[in-house]
């Protein structure tokens, strides 16, 4: 495939990126459903421009890059009114070419592993682009998050945020069809924080996109979240091999590490020996939520950080949540706000369908074909 001026490679840019990074006395945008603020960010090897969007409503306050739709930062109070930043990520655009671990990124074209980057469609088979050992991992070498989107943005009422768009071409990291994505980031009037996914096809494809935000309620840097609270709506959840590859099976939680009906803190089961948990160093797992796939989000996870008060509700349409507790920090990713970022320093909710579909005929399905718009939806509700 011919890559355009629009489109990098992320080996050879870390090779030779010139980046421009932005002090910490930045504009804002202002509350009440003005418009966003768009600055430069930085510059890839090849002299396109990443541009960085701020958006501020209901006392959230929101970042985001042209490059993935990275969310670099979302700023909250905690209870007694003090703001931190809540998502890790990097200040400069050379560290999320080169080395992110897909840092607060727009997912695509599917979230999560497929076994040996390959599936069969209409009897077709298909070889995706392999990157995390002999599976494709959240779309291949080169997914949605290592591309620059084109972004708008807007405001309706009381509402601010953004509109972003990309075409992902027939063929691209071995997927059929050309995708047109439109996905839109919205703060309402109470902070609350909505994605809504949007795509097209010429082709019968496979499609599974989602939001891969590192989350810290005590904020980015401060330490383990370990002693955050959890709660997930789900009686089973999907066991894998030790390539992280789902098994088929759906597994019941209960008698498990892997029962978070209840509100419990993250680190009381982490450590329990559990061989899920010995293959994936911690929770990097699939949970197949109770409610199923919804017509209306529902919800799907609550998260709480006793020390700050922060709170985090999650409303999702999808049938499956993948929780990750981080356990590939190691120690050599330096974030926004100067610290090191170890193992279990932050987890991910990504809200999505199950991984590996394409191959399980149980598992719920991700084919999208011509004359179908997929369309998905997440609520991040936050209070302290």
């Amino acid at each position: 495939m011919e890559l355009n001026r629009r489109t990098v490679i992320a080996g050879a840019a870390a090779a030779g990126i010139a980046a421009s990074t932005l002090g910490t006395g930045t504009a804002q945008a202002a509350s009440g459903g003005k418009k966003p603020v768009k600055e430069l960010f930085g510059t890839l090897a090849d002299g396109s421009k990443v541009y960085r969007w701020s958006l501020e409503n209901g006392g959230t306050r929101l970042k985001v890059l042209s490059w993935g739709g990275v969310v670099q930062s979302l700023e909250l109070p905690d209870r007694h009114g003090k703001y931190a930043n809540v998502s890790l990520g990097f200040d400069n655009i050379a560290d999320y070419v080169a080395k992110t671990p897909y840092f607060g990124a727009l997912i695509g074209r599917y979230g999560n592993r497929i076994a040996k980057g390959q599936f069969t469609l209409d009897g077709k088979s298909y070889q995706l682009s392999v990157n995390d050992g002999v599976n494709s991992l959240h779309g291949g070498t080169q997914g949605f998050d290592k591309h620059i989107w084109d972004v708008e943005g807007f405001t309706s009422g009381s509402d601010v945020g953004l509109h972003l768009y990309y075409t992902s071409v027939d063929g691209e990291m071995g997927y059929p069809g050309t995708l047109k994505v439109k996905v839109t980031y919205t703060l309402n009037k109470h902070g609350d924080w909505r994605i809504d996914y949007e795509a097209t096809t010429d082709k019968a494809t496979v499609l599974n996109l989602t939001s891969h935000v590192y989350w810290n309620l005590a904020g980015e840097g401060s330490g383990t979240i370990e002693n955050h609270h959890l709660t997930i709506p789900a009686s089973r959840y999907t066991p894998t091999d030790s390539g992280l590859i789902p098994t088929g099976e759906l597994a019941k939680v209960s008698g498990t590490p892997f029962d978070f009906r209840k509100t419990k803190p993250i680190g009381r089961d982490i450590r329990a020996g559990h061989v899920q948990q010995v293959q994936a160093k911690g929770f990097d797992h699939n949970w197949a939520l109770d409610k199923g796939i919804t017509a209306k989000p529902e919800h799907a996870a609550t998260l709480h950080d006793p020390h700050s008060g922060r709170t985090l509700k999650i409303a999702t349409d999808q049938p499956g949540l993948q929780f990750y507790t981080g356990n590939f920090l190691d120690g050599t990713l330096t974030g926004t706000g100067g610290h090191t970022y170890r193992q279990g320093d932050a987890l991910c909710l990504e809200t999505q369908h199950f991984p590996d579909s394409p191959n399980h005929a149980n598992f719920p399905s991700t084919v999208l074909r011509p004359g179908q718009t997929y369309r998905t939806s997440t609520i991040h509700t936050f209070s302290a």
